[in-house]
């Protein structure tokens, strides 16, 4: 099967004005997992949320956590406001979870090796936070999933194979296969279970089944996901192979397949499907998220028959959704892309949807799966860091999902559960996107700097930073729109090719082009400069740092750009070797005279991590500066828009003493980011003032890069109201 692409809705790619009322899925919460650390325990110690489930009021959540080898409980009774449930230990590393009634079923790992694998079936009780019986499952588990009726549960045993062992390639004894558990009042019945013999099955492995995922219909029928070999499987609640068929292969083109620094969609991947997580759509129908694993991995995801009939293939256009949202991970496009791993499935008053989790591009993709054969995608929602597992709890409106990626207290995001709601309301969520180019989306992430345009008050400019090192990239962002658009891409280029040892943090807008700031790197070979371009982008000035200034050079340089008169002002982020502690520069150079000067600015006292400069914009008698810490979530505690009078902007010589100017609090942007309801990120990043006044921010996102890869884009208002 080729695919080049298929459309993907005018919301999310063309960047069209949204309904105001719209049946939409929107975050409501966000629960930090670190919060349910046991009492006591270090508050850095590694914990994370991977497959999550609710209690059948939906008033209940628990998930499996791994790393530190427990089941954790969210109160979610309230769901805009989620509570600790704490965490209940598990003697072994619990790899799944499902719930019926007031038990939570876990499957615990206990595994020696990969050559002795082993696990056990434990129960929870949720209320008591107790484990009451478990009995043996004889090898590793992986997946887990229960009958409607509750009359069994189907648990898939993987025995996983060692990715370092002869580079991972089948076969790796000993195979796996499903545990069929009968439950008699929630009791399980551990010597009645069955475990059917699924060798001989597949072209790839076929005597080293390793089933992934397993999921049941309202007829008990039980479909699994062999992953590394490439099949899928219907078992009857005996054990009977009702049906197998390949999960084949597919051929894209018009994919990012290079990590070159830049999105490029041009590329051609041909390779099995591989998928991971696998939900019935009804009894006749189901999809799969195509991960890919040991040789695949084909970035999107298929709906198919029972008997392995293709009804619907989605090729390239979940990635490109994802990539118009700014979400694309460039880092793995020689890998897998978005790689869609987990799904999550649910009717809401009617209509069915399926939630499709990139763990990569962290975003989730919202289908109305009404036609099978037709999916249509309603909306994207930011996630935490690596999205995982998911549940739909339909009789409240509620989406739930678990997100794995723990990167520890130090300013890194935690492990978190989020929680969406469906509403009569618009989208929170993209707040930018960007046009197609063509069939391609025009690809985007990084945002550092904005700038408004000097004639229409419709148009800002943005640039990307250094983590699109091979596409420095003037973009055009369209704010008469919600959401915000990018229309076009004007790239940065120096005698015709793209302009090579910039990290653009700073824009200003001037009569026949740009100014850009780039933020040097010395052991980068990257230099401290100021550079004018025309409109189409092309570098016609180059204004090196002076050798005085470089005398103190740290990494942390030039963040924005602004101009007045024939003066740039410049902001630098942090202390350099002459700053005293808790004072920064904002340089001044001369385009008339070509001369340097500067002044001082005072920081703010960080509680935790640093403080320093993300912006500069001058508007009227005022210069605007973006003060920040670095941290987020409840660790960030400055993001903030400062004004410095114009009048004091009076430069001094380089190597002297230098004026300090003073600073007015205009705008705390930590309200702003909260609303959002995730967490608070760090990377307020940009900030512009259109023609009409309105005051416009905007976050990096690192180009998805150990980061949520949410970009929050967004007016305040206009300044002095």
């Amino acid at each position: 099967m080729t695919i080049k692409h298929l459309a993907v809705t005018t919301m999310i790619v063309a960047g069209a004005a949204i309904p105001a009322h719209a049946d939409t899925f929107n975050r409501i919460a966000s629960f930090s997992v670190a919060d349910n650390l046991p009492k006591g325990m270090d508050p850095a110690t590694e914990s994370s949320s991977e497959i999550i489930d609710a209690t059948d009021d939906g008033m209940t959540l628990v998930y499996s956590d791994s790393p530190l080898g427990a089941v954790g409980i969210v109160d979610i009774s309230d769901p805009a406001a989620p509570k600790a449930g704490g965490a209940i230990m598990m003697d072994g590393e619990p790899t799944s979870l499902v719930i019926s009634g007031g038990t939570a079923y876990v499957a615990v790992n206990t595994s020696a090796s990969y050559t002795e694998p082993s696990g056990v079936l434990k129960l929870v009780d949720i209320a008591a936070k107790t484990v009451t019986e478990s009995c043996d499952l004889g090898g590793q588990p992986d997946s887990a999933a229960i009958a409607a009726d509750g009359s069994f549960l189907a648990i898939a045993i993987e025995n996983e194979r060692d990715e370092d062992l002869n580079d991972g390639a089948l076969p790796q004894l000993p195979a796996g296969t499903v545990a069929i558990i009968p439950l008699t009042d929630g009791a399980p019945d551990c010597d009645a279970a069955i475990f059917p013999d699924l060798t001989g099955l597949a072209e790839e492995g076929a005597d080293d089944p390793e089933p992934e995922f397993v999921d049941i219909n309202a007829d008990g029928a039980i479909a699994v996901t062999l992953q590394e070999n490439n099949h899928i499987v219907i078992l009857s609640p005996a054990g009977e192979v009702l049906s197998h068929f390949s999960a084949g292969s597919v051929r894209l083109t018009g994919a990012d397949t290079e990590e070159e620094g830049a999105l490029t969609f041009a590329g051609t991947v041909e390779a099995p499907r591989e998928p991971d997580a696998v939900k019935w759509l009804d009894t006749e129908h189901l999809i799969v998220a195509n991960e890919g694993d040991y040789k695949g991995g084909t970035r999107g995801f298929t709906v198919f028959d029972r008997d392995g009939g293709v009804v619907y293939e989605a090729g390239l256009a979940f990635e490109y959704a994802v990539a118009a949202a700014g979400h694309y991970p460039e880092k793995r496009s020689g890998n897998k892309g978005v790689e869609p791993e987990g799904l999550a499935f649910g009717t809401f008053a009617g209509t069915p949807y399926a939630f499709v989790l990139a763990e990569r591009a962290s975003v989730v993709g919202v289908y109305d799966m009404t036609d099978p054969s037709a999916p249509v995608l309603k909306g994207l929602l930011p996630s935490g860091i690596a999205p995982e597992g998911a549940v739909a709890i339909p009789s409240r409106n509620l989406l739930v999902t678990a997100n794995e990626a723990d990167l520890g207290p130090d300013g890194g995001a935690r492990s978190h559960v989020m929680i969406y709601r469906l509403e009569d309301a618009a989208p929170t969520y993209p707040t930018i996107v960007s046009v197609s180019e063509g069939e391609t989306p025009l690809g985007w992430g990084a945002l550092s700097g904005l700038s408004a345009d000097p004639a229409d008050p419709t148009k800002l400019y943005a640039i990307n930073d250094s983590f699109f090192k091979s596409q420095p990239t003037i973009f055009v962002v369209d704010v008469s729109s919600t959401p915000a658009t990018i229309v076009d891409a004007i790239p940065v280029t120096r005698d015709g090719m793209p302009a090579q040892k910039l990290d653009l943090e700073g824009i200003v807008a001037v009569d026949g082009g740009f100014w850009l700031a780039s933020e040097g790197r010395s052991d980068r070979l990257v230099p401290h400069a100021l550079y004018r371009t025309n409109m189409k982008g092309e570098i016609k000035e180059e204004v090196p740092f002076p050798a005085e200034l470089l005398a103190g050079e740290r990494r942390f340089g030039a963040e924005g750009v602004t101009k007045i008169g024939d003066t740039l002002w410049v902001a630098i982020q942090r202390e350099w070797g002459d700053d005293p502690k808790g004072s920064v520069k904002l340089l001044a150079y001369d385009t008339k005279a070509k001369t340097w000067g500067a002044v001082r600015y005072p920081l703010e006292t960080p509680e935790k991590g640093w403080m320093g400069l993300s912006e500069i914009t001058a508007v009227g008698d005022s210069v605007y500066i973006v003060e920040r810490d670095n941290q987020i979530g409840a660790a960030a505690k400055v993001k903030r828009l400062y004004s410095v009078p114009a009048a004091e902007l009076k430069p001094a010589a380089l190597g002297g003493d230098l004026p300090t100017v003073s600073k007015t609090l205009v705008h705390d942007f930590i309200p702003d980011l909260a609303a959002y309801n995730g967490y608070v990120v760090d990377k307020v990043e940009g900030f512009a003032v259109a023609g009409d006044g309105t005051a416009y921010v905007v976050t990096d996102n690192d180009g998805v890069d150990d980061s949520s890869g949410e970009t929050f884009f967004f007016p305040i208002g206009k300044l002095g109201k």
